[in-house]
């Protein structure tokens, strides 16, 4: 029997609660800080890292296209809507490029390596720990935070700004098409306007945020990928973990910057 009160027994599952979140969010800051100080110092494994450049950025360019084009098409549709019941729907080229290089391009391309890479990340490397490889390769003395996880955090944090600075072109024109040839705009004067209205920081904070997403979306998968635990089932597990976790952080990240940025 415990000895404590009915009436106190929510107070304390949230206590553990709350602890366990504090617990493993320690243990996430000092798993990317040692992630952080294998990249940074030798031995490097250029192999690896070429392989994770492929892999993350490369074989991601035609989802994050997509989702970019769809997204500034629909974005183009919905302000020219919603500008038109107030007659401003020629501040439309102005706000879809605003919106695509400070928000949407950075968050979305997020999203699409979070599903794709980050839960690759964690099967892989689960499922090394599940067949023991990672202790194979640490009595070789191969320090697994050089080979595995360092190309992977380096890989993410380079290629996903040139996967949103790509977006952030494809999501443009994807607003562009809809505008010229759906809404009657004209071409020369929809470039014209965009261009004439975007700021280098509103490229540059999207890209900002890109590298921060992509550290996240690479800690994440190589984290619960290298603490897996229990076979398969925890293969799976660590998998869907890795991807929720990362979501939740990546919009976590995005308010703070944008916060900060707005100020």
């Amino acid at each position: 029997m415990s000895d404590v009160p009915v009436v106190l027994q929510p107070v304390r599952s949230l206590g553990r609660s709350v602890l366990g979140a504090m617990r493993q969010a320690g243990e996430v800051t000092l798993f990317g800080l040692r992630g952080v100080a294998a990249a940074a110092a030798p031995p490097w494994f250029p192999g690896q890292f070429g392989r994770q450049i492929l892999s993350v950025g490369y074989f991601s360019l035609p989802v994050v296209g997509l989702t970019a084009v769809f997204t500034g098409a629909a974005l183009a549709l919905n302000i020219y809507t919603g500008g038109g019941r107030f007659n401003a729907e020629q501040i439309m080229p102005q706000i879809v490029a605003l919106g695509i290089t400070r928000e949407l391009a950075p968050v979305l391309a997020a999203l699409m390596l979070a599903g794709r890479v980050s839960a690759a990340m964690a099967a892989e490397i689960g499922a090394m720990r599940a067949t023991e490889q990672i202790d194979a390769m640490q009595t070789l003395s191969t320090d697994p935070f050089h080979y595995l996880i360092a190309p992977r955090l380096l890989a993410a944090v380079l290629t996903l700004p040139v996967l949103t600075a790509v977006a952030d072109i494809i999501g443009i024109g994807g607003g562009w098409v809809v505008a010229t040839r759906t809404l009657n705009f004209n071409p020369t004067v929809y470039v014209r306007n965009t261009w004439d209205f975007l700021q280098q920081w509103d490229v540059v904070s999207g890209l900002i945020k890109a590298a921060v997403f992509g550290f996240i979306v690479a800690l994440t998968g190589c984290y619960h990928g290298f603490t897996a635990s229990g076979g398969a089932r925890g293969v799976g597990r660590a998998t869907t973990q890795a991807v929720v976790s990362a979501a939740v952080l990546i919009f976590a990240a995005d308010y703070l910057m944008t916060s900060a940025f707005s100020r």
